[in-house]
């Protein structure tokens, strides 16, 4: 509140974020070296869904559309989007910003882990300041031309993913969730948390949905039934996908090879961000 403030804000001229039915701007401003025409979060409630893996499939599906893509990897304490597409080493930059890694096919990135020295150093951070590095990926990264930039942010709903909704001009978010009831209730969670910062909810993803058998031709739903569409009727929610148990996805995120994956699952994702 200003000091100057009348508490009167008909009257009042001060300059005062606490102006009644004015909230207080958190978002902060790009490198001028960047021109990023979509921003997509892609969250979830809880851990170890698949978060980093969409985020990965997403980028590599609309870069074989010919678009432009980037990454921006908001999971400080966990970052695994480098190891997925094999980009190693440290980043450069110069007094101007900070120059982003590039893929075998094109799609920059910054993690946290291109900046340490070694990539399994433990970042014991408090959320302020994991919640500036976020803000300098934004800021400081030369970021140039990109049609699509996903953000790839930690689980639940902390200081990270409210940062990020309050500070980055997110066109709207990715809620990825896995078939588990308990999973769906937290899920719920992320998306009335993106729908009070006024963030649309794009889309709803179920990663582990099932496993398809070669050998029996079938589905087999290793974690329960699908809720997907069940969750997303409840949340107002249109786009839904459904990924599943695929060991060969996940061997090639470990070899840092996620571009050479076909992911068909995703294309109608694709195909609304496409339309945005």
């Amino acid at each position: 509140m200003s000091e100057n403030c009348t508490h009167d804000c008909e009257s009042c001229t001060a300059n005062c974020p606490s102006r009644e039915g004015q909230a207080p701007d958190f978002s902060i401003p790009a490198n001028p070296h960047s021109r990023v025409k979509k921003v997509i979060g892609v969250v979830s409630g809880k851990g170890g869904v698949g978060k980093s893996l969409v985020t990965s499939l997403m980028s590599v599906i609309m870069r074989r559309r010919g678009r432009s893509v980037a990454i921006l990897d908001a999971d400080v304490t966990g970052p695994s989007i480098p190891r997925a597409f094999g980009v190693h080493g440290q980043l450069a930059g110069s007094e101007e910003g900070i120059f982003p890694a590039v893929s075998g096919t094109g799609i920059k990135m910054v993690s946290l882990n291109l900046l340490l020295e070694n990539e399994t150093d433990p970042v014991v951070w408090r959320g302020p300041v994991i919640a500036g590095t976020v803000k300098q990926f934004w800021s400081d990264v030369m970021w140039e031309d990109v049609d699509f930039m996903f953000v790839d942010m930690p689980p639940g709903t902390g200081d990270v993913p409210l940062t990020v909704f309050q500070s980055l001009p997110l066109d709207g978010v990715l809620v990825v969730t896995s078939p588990q009831s308990l999973v769906g209730m937290i899920v719920e969670k992320a998306v009335n948390m993106a729908k009070m910062m006024n963030i649309p909810v794009l889309g709803i993803i179920e990663n582990m949905s099932y496993y398809h058998c070669d050998q029996c031709g079938k589905d087999h739903s290793i974690f329960g039934p699908s809720r997907v569409d069940e969750i997303a009727a409840r949340c107002g929610v249109e786009t839904t996908a459904r990924l599943p148990i695929d060991p060969a996805a996940a061997a090639a995120c470990d070899s840092g090879a996620i571009e050479m994956v076909e992911a068909p699952w995703l294309e109608g994702i694709a195909d609304m961000l496409e339309a945005l």
